[in-house]
């Protein structure tokens, strides 16, 4: 099967002159999603676990809500330049037949839609609305959280051009992380990791991811029905106005003991300080 990393030569320059070695570099690789033999659309990804990617892609796109509605997965022939396998063509066969049109996903940072329109549309498209309740989480512990997600991130460790993202339990413990090029695609594998896992809705569980918070990450999150979410990095608007809208906690710039909280901010324990005690 396709390798995750793959070597190339390059020059590195610096105060102390210049030299010449090998690097070594995540893949990026094209993977071609077909219903039926029909194609769907096609991805970029680093290949390892493209099943649970389909998985978690299905289910934010909203085309299945269980595992057991994909009854079969399997690689078609994709042979590269020596007549070998690619791997890169995976065919999907769903309990219920769906009309398959080709569609151009966005997988950018963009949403395809605007303002009120996409939370009106996320909203109306899960199967598994987030309501009140769910996961408390002591902030020391969330405040954690990034730091063994990036403990278990080998690939980041190996090449520095992978994102990742992990599904964790209220108390810190870590269920599954994954990694790809697009931070997207680490979603949906860790979301399809927990569909096929029968995790969702992850109504208990907290996803964290290793950058920014899109609108797409924060729509896949709701989609799964996972009802808080933190990112190492900044949220967009839109990311903070869908998470609002859906019930969502969204904590951002989780580095170190500090941590900004966007939306509802009652999943987050935080022990009183002496700021904060009555007189």
């Amino acid at each position: 099967m396709s390798r995750v990393t793959a070597r190339r030569r390059m020059r590195r320059i610096s105060p102390q002159g210049e030299i010449q070695r090998p690097d070594t570099l995540a893949v990026e690789e094209p993977l071609e999603i077909r219903i039926g033999g029909q194609s769907l659309t096609v991805t970029m990804r680093t290949p390892g676990n493209d099943v649970d990617l389909v998985h978690g892609f299905l289910l934010s796109e909203a085309m299945i809500g269980a595992a057991e509605e994909i009854m079969a997965a399997r690689y078609c022939a994709g042979a590269d330049e020596d007549g070998r396998n690619t791997y890169n063509v995976l065919d999907l066969t769903l309990r219920n037949p769906v009309q398959v049109r080709p569609r151009n996903f966005m997988t950018t940072g963009a949403c395809g839609l605007c303002g009120k329109t996409a939370l009106d549309e996320v909203r109306t498209r899960t199967r598994f609305p987030i309501a009140g309740g769910g996961p408390v989480v002591d902030t020391p512990v969330l405040a954690g959280m990034p730091d063994t997600l990036r403990g278990k991130q080998t690939l980041f460790e190996a090449t520095g051009g992978l994102h990742g993202a992990g599904l964790f339990t209220a108390d810190g413990e870590v269920l599954a992380v994954r990694e790809d090029i697009g931070r997207h695609n680490a979603v949906d594998k860790v979301i399809g990791w927990a569909l096929r896992q029968n995790l969702i809705p992850a109504r208990d569980l907290v996803l964290i991811v290793s950058g920014r918070a899109s609108f797409e990450l924060v729509q896949k999150a709701v989609m799964a029905g996972i009802p808080m979410l933190g990112a190492v990095s900044a949220p967009s608007s839109l990311a903070v106005d869908l998470a609002a809208e859906a019930g969502l906690t969204l904590a951002g710039f989780l580095r170190g003991e500090t941590m900004n909280v966007y939306t509802h901010p009652d999943r987050i324990s935080t022990a009183p300080t002496a700021d904060s005690l009555p007189a």
